[in-house]
């Protein structure tokens, strides 16, 4: 049975004055995968994502969403995709009842599947006994995991996610991971940015790691360690090893 690929990008590139922040970049994600995108700071991973989602015009390059050209019919690609920043992004003023209604309303999703999605989401995030409390009483990781409930709202095949741990306390992280694990089971396809890298190790099936805004490696963490010639090492021990190579080698 041929794979269906998620996300395909091709020649990616994006300058911002004399700055090169994406270098030729090419990446294929395959339908179902939970893809962890890595690298240091500045080395071009946000800047990638938001060309994805359709945030920033790439300079050259084509990316295509389940085999729909995200240039040439953007709104197309944008209602297979959510995309959930560091900083989480509500209407503080709104309930997180409120807040899924109205997201879920922007995509065209039905009121009682809206109705219906946002319980079992505010219930999967133990925010449900806070559904009519408004949003501006919210901690950080309170608000996360709202912003993390309307970018699921209306079901989307890939979930992009940059640094969706920061700033989070334990319980309040792996209430997250767990749910992104359900998604994941489920056949979401999934691209995770984090800093944490035991956290990637644990919960991604394959990783790039990207320097200088270009990929300098892909594949399983077994793949990697045999990249950086470290059997059995741990994802950050290979990380840092691939990335002082590439320092070495410039």
């Amino acid at each position: 049975m041929r794979e269906e690929t998620a996300l395909s990008i091709q020649g990616l590139r994006k300058s911002f004055g004399p700055k090169e922040a994406v270098r030729n970049l090419d990446l294929t994600i395959q339908a179902g995968e939970f893809y962890g995108l890595l690298g240091p700071n500045g080395a071009g991973k946000t800047t990638t994502l938001k060309m994805v989602v359709g945030l920033l015009p790439p300079d050259a390059g084509a990316v295509s969403v389940f085999g729909v050209d995200a240039r040439q019919r953007p709104m197309d690609a944008k209602r297979l995709i959510a995309w959930l920043p560091d900083e989480p992004m509500l209407y503080d003023k709104l309930t997180p009842l409120e807040y899924l209604e109205f997201v879920a309303g922007l995509w065209g999703v039905d009121a009682s599947t809206a109705a219906s999605r946002a319980e079992e989401l505010l219930r999967q995030l133990e925010l449900w006994e806070q559904r009519d409390d408004r949003c501006e009483s919210f901690s950080r990781g309170m608000k996360q995991k709202a912003a993390l409930a309307g970018a699921l709202i209306h079901d989307p095949k890939l979930l992009i996610l940059d640094e969706p741990l920061t700033g989070l306390d334990a319980a309040i992280s792996r209430q997250v991971k767990d749910l992104l694990i359900a998604k994941a089971r489920s056949g979401c396809t999934i691209i995770l940015t984090t800093h944490f890298m035991d956290v990637a190790e644990r919960l991604v099936d394959r990783i790039g790691i990207i320097n200088n805004g270009a990929l300098m490696a892909n594949g399983t963490l077994e793949d990697l360690r045999q990249q950086a010639g470290r059997a059995g090492g741990t994802l950050e021990d290979v990380f840092l090893h691939l990335i002082d190579q590439q320092r070495g080698a410039a």
